[in-house]
């Protein structure tokens, strides 16, 4: 069974300074093939939530695939979300 793609998007920014690693709302990485040019910072709080997601599991209070979380800088704030794209056959 192939492993699904995980796509991860900025939905929106909360905190009162832009991002020191220049990410902007509307960002989108292939966590596969583009993870190097995410934050370490964020890269380190989605990989529980990916792992998960990949794996079958469900994120509680999450829609079905789907995952949304913080970076953490306080300073920033950019709110993340990850969907698992099943491969089509």
């Amino acid at each position: 069974m192939a492993r699904p793609k995980i796509k991860i998007t900025i939905i929106d920014r909360l905190g009162k300074h832009p991002c020191h690693r220049g990410h902007k709302v509307g960002d989108t990485f292939d966590f596969d093939t583009e993870r190097g040019l995410l934050c370490p910072m964020a890269c380190h709080v989605a990989f529980p939530y990916i792992d998960i997601l990949r794996y079958g599991g469900k994120i509680p209070h999450q829609d079905d695939g789907c995952a949304t979380f913080c970076c953490p800088d306080v300073e920033t704030i950019n709110v993340f979300k990850i969907e698992k794209i099943d491969k089509k056959l």
